[in-house]
């Protein structure tokens, strides 16, 4: 389809947005000149038909009846059958719904992608499906995956497992409660602040956030190039290793991934010796002022000290940096979500990897039409990143993204002296649910007050595994192993030898 050509009048105005001052001739000059530049965009467009991937046949999707999903957990179910014969032959896999699976609808959580049907699968989705895996349908995520709660989808709250009065935690909330339920064996997730660990942390599963660049992001919805990650979600440490080994690895589509990137076999590293291995546990990820609940702060201590029965030296490790880090993360996921995935359409501009011309079309025009319907945490972010913007020209982003370098470095500094660092995934157990008509700042809070020791290692890129440490008031308490970057076999054979040492994590009661 042709791009329209401004005219002369709406140039104009075009240059009055830019403080321009042109004069009548000019103006007449640019708009031949502009028209003539289009030639090469309908030409692009033309080029690109060719080989543009064909709309895929529709996958069966069907979305659920209430009484069918009492969770709230899938969007909707599917029955996508793997490879005869992989690793996870015969495993059922639920999807995130911010990653693409070809001809089944994709929502991300939102109005803005209602009705959207993607024609390709994500990279890591037809890895598990060339893995074995079945894709059982696509878990509700939260509005634009913007929320560490599980009350912004616009399909409804999602409830945990342990208590459906109580938040599974977001932004992959359905993933989170269809494996902790039984519903599936596996599940994807997406972590740009804790959004894998965090859900699995309130519903007692495994969650491991891989390094950045381990995994290619290729095919999911991004909101910042920098902190993007996706990753496995699990009832045990063995499953999550052997969905690493299928999803990691160059694609040659996302620049994330360094070039001699060279993964580890993570299922067959979990039996290694831990015997010897030193474990730093952080002192600043306790003890949060209004946030931290002493029952997970002394269940998650009690666990770690518990390591040391499998030989490995518990120390503590001071590292104030790791408080400033959630400040680095604050100003770079407000700004940078704000130019890419609200007016860059998810994508933005200037990067080398694959783009979804399609989806960016579908979001931006249904963007402009349902921001007011938007959830708080969005709308948050796209008003303070926009004044930031406008009033700040992102320099804050540029001073936050110069320090993501340090915040990196304060980490790989304590990692010399330990393999490992432990502390809460989430300083509380699962809070309740807000109503709908809750106070807005509550609202937001039960959104973003559980991110502090998660969101520090989406700017720093290191991988982390939550596994469960124990209860608390009876409801599950998650502890967070961080490992050395592209260290993640570390990561998860420490805690695939915690889960023996406990005999295996406690499940929701029938």
């Amino acid at each position: 389809m042709a791009v329209r050509p401004p005219d002369k009048d709406e140039l104009g105005a075009l240059a009055r947005g830019y403080g321009m001052a042109l004069s009548d001739a000019d103006l007449e000059t640019y708009t031949l000149l502009v028209g003539g530049s289009f030639s090469s965009y309908d030409a692009v467009e033309e080029l690109y038909a060719e080989l543009a991937p064909k709309t895929s046949a529709a996958r069966e999707a069907t979305r659920p009846e209430d009484a069918d999903n009492p969770l709230g957990a899938w969007y909707v179910r599917t029955d996508i059958q793997g490879a005869d014969h992989g690793p996870l032959a015969g495993r059922t896999l639920a999807v995130k719904d911010n990653i693409e699976v070809a001809g089944v609808p994709m929502m991300n959580g939102s109005h803005t992608l209602e009705g959207f049907v993607p024609s390709r699968d994500a990279t890591v989705v037809s890895r598990l499906l060339e893995a074995g895996a079945s894709v059982a349908g696509k878990a509700v995520c939260e509005d634009l995956c913007f929320s560490g709660g599980s009350h912004t989808s616009v399909t409804g709250p999602v409830r945990n497992p342990w208590d459906p009065t109580r938040t599974t935690g977001g932004s992959s909330s359905g993933s989170a409660a269809l494996v902790a339920s039984g519903q599936v064996d596996l599940a994807l997730g997406g972590d740009q602040g804790g959004s894998i660990r965090m859900p699995s942390a309130f519903c007692g599963i495994v969650g491991h956030k891989p390094t950045h660049g381990l995994v290619p992001y290729t095919g999911a919805f991004p909101i910042e190039l920098t902190l993007d990650h996706l990753g496995p979600m699990t009832r045990t440490v063995a499953d999550a290793a052997a969905m690493l080994d299928a999803i990691a690895g160059r694609d040659g589509l996302d620049p994330r991934q360094p070039a001699g990137l060279a993964p580890e076999q993570y299922a067959a590293a979990l039996d290694g010796n831990v015997s010897g291995l030193r474990v730093g546990v952080l002192g600043q990820g306790f003890g949060w002022e209004e946030l931290s609940e002493p029952g997970v702060d002394d269940t998650v201590r009690s666990a770690a000290g518990r390591l040391t029965e499998l030989g490995i030296e518990v120390v503590d490790v001071d590292l104030p940096w790791h408080r400033h880090a959630m400040h680095v993360w604050n100003v770079i996921a407000t700004d940078g979500a704000t130019v890419q995935m609200v007016d860059g359409n998810g994508y933005g501009h200037n990067w080398a990897g694959l783009y979804d011309p399609e989806l960016i079309a579908y979001y931006g025009r249904q963007r402009r039409q349902t921001a007011d319907r938007w959830s708080p945490t969005v709308t948050l972010v796209a008003l303070a990143g926009r004044w930031s913007i406008e009033q700040e020209q992102s320099r804050h982003y540029a001073m936050a993204r110069d320090l993501a370098f340090e915040v990196r470095r304060q980490y790989d500094r304590a990692l010399e002296d330990v393999d490992l660092l432990v502390l809460p995934t989430v300083p509380m157990v699962a809070p309740p649910i807000p109503a709908p008509d809750d106070p807005l700042e509550v609202r937001i809070a039960r959104s973003l007050e559980m991110i502090v020791n998660c969101a520090p290692f989406d700017v720093s890129g290191h991988p982390a595994t939550s596994v469960p440490a124990g209860l608390s008031d009876g409801l599950p308490v998650g502890m967070m192993l961080v490992g050395k970057r592209f260290a993640d076999a570390t990561c998860l054979r420490v805690a695939h030898a915690f889960e023996q040492l406990v005999g295996g994590f406690p499940t929701p009661p029938a």
